[in-house]
Order: structure tokens, then sequence, then C-alpha cells
């Protein structure tokens, strides 16, 4: 049992990449959910949003994530933390969603 554990967990390790970034962001409005963005899984508690992926550049991250869950307080990227003029940026995302005219019948 202990070999197979050991097998499992060098097979996990060798499929993990290595170069993977992580990024943490906190919502306006906190869901909990998982979202599913560019190049990533956002696991979304009501603290904040995690996730990790070695793919994209953390702007077009933060944009998805805006996208799909709204303005975001904060974004971090591997510790660093978004400037305001960043987050701006990040955020207008939201606004081209919003203005979406709906049709009726």
């Amino acid at each position: 049992m202990l070999r197979l554990m050991l097998t499992f967990c060098a097979l996990l390790i060798v499929a993990t990449p290595a170069a993977a970034s992580s990024y943490s962001a906190k919502l306006t409005t906190p869901a909990s959910q998982r979202i599913i963005g560019h190049d990533i899984v956002w696991t979304c508690g009501h603290d904040a949003c995690q996730g990790a992926t070695d793919e994209s550049r953390p702007a077009v991250i933060c944009q998805s994530l805006a996208r799909s869950a709204g303005r975001l307080d904060s974004f971090l990227a591997d510790g660093r933390a978004f400037t305001p003029a960043e987050l701006d940026k990040c955020n207008a995302a939201v606004k081209g969603e919003t203005g979406r005219a709906i049709a009726s019948q």
C-alpha cells in the first residue's frame, strides 16, 4: 500500500507543472463557487478566489475573472499585488459585459 501511495505521489509531482503561477483575487461581491476562466480554474470562497496556471499573462487572467465574476477589489499574481491602475484596467472588462442590450421577444 505504501509503495502504491509513493508511486501515485511521484506521478503527481511529475504531472504538476513546476513553473505554475499562483493567483489570488478578492471579489467586490463574494461568491462561493468554481469559476472556469481563461487558462485557469478558480476556487472561490467568501474571502477570495485562488487559482494557478502556467499559461497566459496576469492581466489576461485578471480580466477573464472580472468578466466571469464581476469587479475585483484586489488581484495578486505570484504574491505581487496589482497597482490601482492595473486593477482599473482589469475591471474595465466588467463594463463591456454590463453594457449589452438584452433582446426582448
